[in-house]
């Protein structure tokens, strides 16, 4: 059977443990907040609404496209260009092409900076392949310019981070939806680990600092992930009703995270 993402990736790796995946979102659930195309994100109404249950309906989408065979990725992908396209429909403008860009470097830079921080390093290699995947969805999806190599890409991620970002009311109410869904132990949380993860241009535009009191943690999770222990993200930065989806999460390790180990 052939997979979109072949089953020895790094990129099943990263995607296939829960404490990762919920990392990458609370990086794109911070820099989403201070993107320009925010006002999108809000003219359905449904993020600010239901900002969990949202984050849950994208990581299925995503987990479709790293773990199903290639016909049911794509079908996937498919179905996330046509939801836009119905968006752009109702709104009558077209979603500005840098914006589509925007999530997609999102997804590239949060997979390895949340795998960086909770795993290990990562080879260029290894960087290289997950823009190389992601960009395949961009290239499904019809996201024009793209650059074509992970070296191309690393100006053009910097170049978009000074160009599309800007604190708006928007970022505030997002933020209060935040909160109001966490509550405000679990939103500290959260923003104690978009600390951890999010570039330097998005922490300065949320003031988020530059300490964390979770950064003296990493290393013991580093070794103790593999127990119980390790379960403290899961079960700390989402409300109990969600415990099933996150648990739903963590996959089969790969023979990449096996080597690696």
């Amino acid at each position: 059977m052939e997979y979109f993402v072949e089953k020895e990736s790094v990129v099943r790796t990263i995607w296939g443990k829960a404490d990762t995946v919920l990392f990458i979102f609370a990086g794109a659930a911070a820099e989403f907040a201070v993107n320009k195309a925010v006002d999108w994100l809000y003219f359905t109404g449904r993020l600010p609404a239901d900002p969990l249950g949202r984050l849950f309906s994208t990581v299925e989408y995503a987990r479709q496209i790293v773990f199903a065979e290639r016909h049911g990725a794509e079908r996937a992908i498919d179905t996330i260009a046509a939801i836009h396209e119905a968006v752009e429909a109702k709104r009558g403008q077209r979603i500005p092409a840098w914006a589509y860009r925007d999530v997609l470097y999102m997804l590239i830079d949060y997979s390895i900076r949340a795998f960086e921080l909770l795993e290990r390093r990562l080879s260029e290699a290894e960087k290289a392949e997950v823009f190389t995947i992601f960009c395949r969805v961009g290239q499904r999806m019809g996201i024009p310019d793209l650059p074509v190599t992970y070296a191309a890409w690393l100006p053009d991620r910097e170049l978009h981070l000074a160009q599309d970002l800007a604190h708006s009311h928007f970022t505030t109410n997002l933020y209060q939806q935040y909160r109001k869904h966490l509550g405000p132990l679990r939103y500290q949380l959260l923003l104690q680990g978009q600390a951890l993860v999010v570039p330097e241009p998005v922490r300065e535009l949320l003031r988020l600092g530059r300490r964390s009191w979770l950064r003296p943690v990493m290393p013991l999770y580093r070794h103790t992930q593999h127990l119980a222990l390790s379960k403290w993200v899961k079960t700390s930065l989402l409300p109990v009703e969600y415990r099933a989806q996150i648990d739903a999460l963590d996959v089969e390790p790969t023979h990449v995270e096996r080597r690696a180990a």
